[in-house]
């Protein structure tokens, strides 16, 4: 067994042997040639080139793309794992579903004293327009992605919900798709779940919240903020795989109470969007007046019943820090259970205990902006210098209830290619879920992403995080 204080490495056991996860993929890389293994690490980076998979990153200058680092080891967990993991996930989506619902009615969870009314009051991602309405199907979290943290053989952590607009799941695919072409052997020798029917699973759990006034089979569109945005590649390929519009506000309009999109046939309704477009500026009627990304008057079609919006909108308030630190709770009183996935400890930064707490442990912690995201805006303790630890407890003390503190966790590792063979760095996953009015359905593997820098904690892509291919093994 691991020691209590040890690092898990998912690959290597103790004295060096190999995990069973592992064992049949250690078994095809130890007759590997050293020759052959670099030329694919250099073929799989220029494969990612060709196809264009890159991001942009926006500095104070300008938007700068660039490509998003591929490992070629992949992240392996076991049928056993992978079971114990969807059940614990399922439980969490349910309940982030049932919570969005009772926050835009009766908010129970408020009467109960379970979770204060200021993180609503305070919080800019709930929307007073979604108040006594029910999205069709009554789902609110179509797409959410988890992010977990492991750091012993049964010890999976939640480190964030992300049930506003998750993404990544195109480089999930274009990983896999990857592996599949450079190493088609590995996948003879290795039984691994698919994933290349999630953009069809997508499709087919969208169409299944479409409102019920649709008639046929629903059409559905992908609204995307347009070429800048530092996930089109995404949007693109997704529409693509589901064989969905892609759609910008531009060719939306309203017309008799519907949505209707612009054709070389003139327009025509649609029934389901799929929008990477944030609240804020999805209708100008409602929202922001300035946004030309929306549809002006789409809200008013929504709460009529005339279209599904997926995600609802509302729904960030699930992706707030502060409300992440209440989801055990939250998790037990919608589903009567225990969670099965537990959260990091949390320590609230608006308590003034647990502020006090922060402060005087600034430099064993990581504290983050409740509303924070790709990994900007925290303060890492034990990696940080004096002068941005200093820096970081002026502004905790001017904004305490704009952060959550957490430990450091001793991350699990993977093992990465390197030139002088595997190394073990830091990573993490976030699985992919659908949810439809009867059905949650839970893509075996998600996105692994790593932290290329030794010693890293940081995987996210913006912050020189790479990706893997993550396996979920058939039994």
């Amino acid at each position: 067994m691991d020691g209590p204080d040890e690092q898990f490495d998912e690959m290597h056991g103790p004295a060096g042997s190999v995990r069973e996860a592992y064992t049949d993929y250690e078994q095809w890389y130890s007759q590997q040639d050293a020759h052959f293994l670099n030329r694919k690490h250099k073929d799989a980076e220029h494969s990612f080139r060709r196809t264009g998979i890159t991001f942009n990153v926006y500095g104070e200058e300008a938007a700068e793309e660039r490509l998003i680092p591929f490992d070629m080891v992949p992240r392996i967990i076991t049928a056993a794992e992978w079971r114990r993991l969807t059940r614990g996930i399922e439980q969490r989506v349910r309940a982030l579903n049932a919570f969005m619902y009772d926050l835009y009615h009766r908010q129970e969870i408020v009467r109960s004293g379970r979770l204060p009314q200021r993180l609503l009051q305070q919080n800019d991602a709930w929307l007073p327009n979604m108040v006594g309405f029910t999205p069709p199907g009554g789902v609110y979290t179509h797409i959410v992605g988890i992010d977990l943290v492991r750091t012993g053989p049964d010890e999976f952590y939640v480190l964030e919900d992300n049930a506003r607009t998750p993404s990544g799941v195109s480089y999930m695919l274009e990983n896999r798709e990857t592996m599949m072409q450079m190493f088609p052997e590995l996948f003879m020798q290795v039984g691994v779940e698919p994933v290349s029917n999630y953009p069809r699973r997508l499709a087919t759990s969208l169409a299944a919240c479409a409102p019920k006034m649709t008639e046929g089979r629903p059409t559905v569109a992908v609204l995307t903020p347009g070429i800048y945005n530092s996930a089109y590649y995404e949007h693109a390929f997704l529409a693509d795989q589901m064989g969905a519009e892609l759609v910008e506000g531009s060719d939306l309009r309203v017309i008799d109470g519907r949505v209707a999109m612009r054709t070389t046939r003139g327009y025509e309704a649609v029934d389901v969007i799929y929008r990477r477009v944030d609240d804020e500026f999805l209708d100008p009627l409602t929202f922001n007046p300035d946004s030309v990304l929306g549809v002006p008057g789409i809200m008013d079609v929504y709460r009529s019943g005339g279209i599904t919006i997926a995600n609802a909108p509302g729904t960030g308030v699930a992706d707030d820090k502060a409300i992440y630190s209440f989801m055990p709770d939250i998790v037990e009183f919608y589903t009567g259970e225990k969670p099965l996935l537990p959260n990091v400890e949390t320590w609230r930064c608006a308590d003034e205990e647990d502020c006090k707490y922060v402060l005087d442990n600034l430099a064993d912690l990581v504290v983050k902006e409740v509303h924070g995201s790709g990994g900007y805006g925290m303060l890492i303790g034990p990696t940080a210098t004096k002068k941005e630890i200093e820096e970081f407890r002026k502004k905790l003390q001017e904004n305490p209830h704009g952060y959550i503190a957490q430990p450091t966790l001793s991350l699990s590792t993977c093992p990465i290619f390197t030139d002088a063979g595997l190394a073990p760095r830091h990573v993490d996953l976030r699985p992919f879920v659908l949810v439809s009015p009867d059905t949650v359905d839970i893509t075996p593997g998600g996105l692994t992403r790593v932290a290329l820098e030794e010693g890293s904690l940081v995987v996210n892509s913006s912050q020189g995080g790479g990706t893997k291919d993550t396996w979920v093994l058939k039994d």
